[in-house]
């Protein structure tokens, strides 16, 4: 059994930089922003800083198939304003070579919101609230499909991350992910990285041996195991089903230590990126520790 934990570490002061921070805190994978997460431009990747990525990398002893890119959150692949959507599949397909470049195989990502307000008041609510997030979930679909046309040969895997299902974020129900990926042309091209605190806010339990393997059965049937491409792991500080979007440090939150130790122990999550991303980045090197503390001797 062959975990690969880290963290999500800054690229501040340059990409090359973001395997340096990983080594310091004893990560043997790590996640990063290849560019400013809050802007839609930046300045291209000079061969410098390539090679500095490279190196740093190859010294870090982090394979690139466990290096976990997270895009722009300005990106919105589902934006019904076709100027702005636009503009997210251009800032998108950017991302893509930006990976591509550093060496890298993945790209992880919010599927997109569809940013519509329906009153609870309307008697159709429900109805009008399904069509506009089948809508949107096509129209998701519809984007991936173009960025991987428009990157065809390049070897980088679109990584979708279930969320919380905050506002009008989609992506929260396994049928939504299920639902993206039975659009997509080359399947090979596409995979799934699950926040354990997005799953347990969005409704899906996973505290105790019972509940996470039912929660795991209900992906395997409606997404499929071989589609899981990467984790967060992270503790919540809202209650389940509360569709909030807060993570807290290990063992601090809702979840409890017994989640993550049925992860550490599932051999389905064995060679992926499992990447932290709680609240206090001062402990991180102790909570890798900790995780690995939690397998179990065969």
């Amino acid at each position: 059994m062959t975990k690969f934990v880290g963290a999500h570490v800054s690229a501040s002061g340059g990409v090359a930089n973001a395997p340096l921070n990983a080594m310091k805190i004893g990560a043997k994978a790590f996640a990063l922003f290849t560019k400013n997460q809050r802007q839609w431009v930046a300045k291209p990747l000079e061969e410098a800083m390539i090679k500095s990525f490279k190196a740093n990398l190859k010294a870090s002893g982090v394979l690139p198939k466990h290096v976990l890119p997270h895009d722009s959150y300005l990106i919105n692949l589902g934006n019904p304003d076709i100027e702005k959507l636009e503009k997210s599949r251009e800032a998108f397909i950017d991302e893509i070579h930006r990976c591509e470049q550093l060496g890298l195989e993945l790209l992880n990502f919010h599927a997109g919101s569809h940013l519509v307000k329906v009153a609870k008041k309307d008697p159709q609510y429900s109805d009008k609230i399904m069509e506009t997030e089948l809508n949107c979930l096509d129209l998701i679909a519809e984007s991936m499909n173009l960025a991987i046309e428009a990157t065809k040969g390049i070897n980088v895997k679109l990584v979708i991350e279930n969320t919380a299902g905050q506002g009008t974020n989609l992506g929260y129900k396994f049928e939504h992910l299920g639902h993206i990926i039975s659009k997509i042309e080359d399947k090979s091209r596409v995979g799934v990285c699950l926040d354990t605190c997005h799953t347990f806010t969005s409704g899906y339990d996973l505290r105790t041996r019972e509940t996470y393997d039912e929660t795991m059965e209900a992906f395997e049937r409606i997404v499929g195991f071989e589609y899981l491409s990467g984790m967060h792991i992270n503790d919540s500080k809202p209650k389940l089903g509360s569709r909030v979007d807060r993570h807290h440090s290990l063992g601090q939150g809702e979840i409890g230590w017994d989640t993550f130790k049925f992860i550490m122990n599932d051999p389905r999550m064995d060679d992926i990126p499992l990447v932290l991303e709680t609240i206090d980045d001062t402990i991180w090197e102790q909570e890798i520790q900790a995780l690995y503390n939690l397998i179990e001797e065969v």
